[in-house]
């Protein structure tokens, strides 16, 4: 259903170094670059992520409930990218760990403030 999803940014330099290694560490490429911003994902054809300026010259602010969830192919790789997003400077929001039946998940603000969550789906 989702096809990508965009953050602004304040800082295009600081931001890209942060996706770039983020995104690195799961094995997810950068997919465009336009004129003002990028893009990361597995493939055109599945859900991306893009960062960017804003379109109205503004500074870009992280919307307050608003988050992206990164799925992941177990507990051990939330661990990972929540780690990475940290050791990357990003803030923790919520450690790994089990957040109901069947729900593993660990939460992250990037650089800019935007929230993100890494999570799996479990047994039980």
């Amino acid at each position: 259903m989702i096809g990508y999803v965009t953050f602004g940014t304040n800082d295009m330099a600081r931001a890209t170094a942060f996706y770039d290694a983020l995104f690195a560490e799961i094995g997810i490429p950068r997919l465009m670059e336009f004129p003002n911003g990028l893009c990361w994902g597995p493939a055109m054809d599945k859900p991306a992520l893009g960062v960017l300026r804003t379109f109205d010259g503004q500074p870009a602010t992280a919307g307050n409930g608003t988050m992206v969830a990164l799925v992941m192919d177990s507990t051990e790789r939330v661990q990972q990218l929540h780690a990475k997003a940290l050791a990357l400077g990003g803030r923790n929001e919520g450690d790994p760990g089990p957040r109901g039946p069947g729900f593993y998940a660990a939460y992250f603000r990037d650089l800019d403030g935007n929230k993100l969550n890494a999570f799996c789906m479990t047994a039980g």
